[in-house]
């Protein structure tokens, strides 16, 4: 049988696309551990969409803040793009600190603290207990192995909050209830960061923190295992030169949100949408 000339072109063509593919599976696997927080979603599948671009094969695993420090100093995993310094994670990386390499901030203006509605008429955390009824007695909060956890346990501790009590949950579990509480015009006390989406939905507050527990301003840190850019150095430099601002990182938290959105499929968008920044990465 004589195949037509379109045909023939036409396999080509398939043949030319599943070659990079193959030749992209030989560039090697990358693995990187996030906790699944607003911000840690968007910029774990950014990275992971330029890398596998770039061709290798990238697994991203979500863990609890504390398993994602302990992978990393098991060198389990290649790197982390979540780590908030210097006092969400300061007690993480002490323990691992040996194993591990700091390439710096990939976002500058983070913040930690306790968030109220606007509506709420107190504004330090030393008013809380004289107004634990309103709040049901509850601080909302996330995963028990996060850091603005143990933080909030100790500002409980600090600000001598015996008619408080903090409840765990996670982030998702957490914007759900502050949602739900502003519908209904509640009061509810929550713990929050910047940045993040709900900034841009509900008109909210951080209580004033006399004390300093929850520290000042922070930044969110790019982590490596050593030994990474002798092994894959044009991961390494891309995970090195990775930076955004907060309003970029916002944009793509807010399109996360959207109903059946896919994390991935917006980074990819973002990725496409943002080639300058992204170019600015690569080796």
């Amino acid at each position: 049988m004589i195949i037509k000339p379109f045909m023939m072109t036409l396999a080509a063509t398939a043949l030319s696309a599943i070659v990079p593919l193959a030749a992209a599976a030989d560039k090697g696997k990358v693995e990187l551990a996030y906790v699944e927080w607003a911000t840690e979603i968007s910029s774990t599948n950014v990275v992971k969409v330029v890398l596998d671009e770039m061709g290798y094969d990238v697994k991203i695993t979500p863990v609890s803040a504390a398993a994602m420090w302990q992978a990393m100093g098991a060198h389990d995993v290649d790197g982390l793009v979540g780590a908030w310094l210097p006092t969400t994670h300061k007690e993480y990386l002490a323990k691992v600190a040996d194993q591990v390499e700091d390439l710096g901030p990939n976002l500058d203006g983070t913040r930690i603290g306790l968030i109220v509605p606007d509506y709420v008429e107190i504004d330090s955390i030393e008013e809380l207990n004289a107004s634990a009824d309103k709040f049901d007695g509850k601080i909302i909060g996330i995963d028990p192995g996060a850091g603005i956890m143990s933080k909030t346990e100790q500002a409980i501790k600090d600000y001598e909050l015996k008619d408080i009590k903090l409840v765990e949950g996670t982030g998702a579990i957490m914007t759900a209830v502050l949602g739900d509480a502003i519908k209904n015009k509640e009061w509810v006390v929550i713990t929050g960061w910047t940045p993040h989406w709900m900034f841009a939905k509900y008109d909210v507050k951080y209580l004033d923190d006399p004390k300093g527990i929850y520290g000042g301003a922070e930044q969110i840190h790019t982590f490596v295992r050593k030994g990474l850019k002798e092994d894959m150095p044009e991961v390494y430099a891309v995970l090195d030169n990775f930076s955004w601002a907060p309003e970029q990182m916002a944009e793509l938290m807010t399109w996360n949100q959207e109903r059946r959105s896919d994390p991935y499929v917006n980074a990819q968008r973002w990725v496409k949408e943002n080639a300058e920044t992204v170019e600015s990465w690569k080796p």
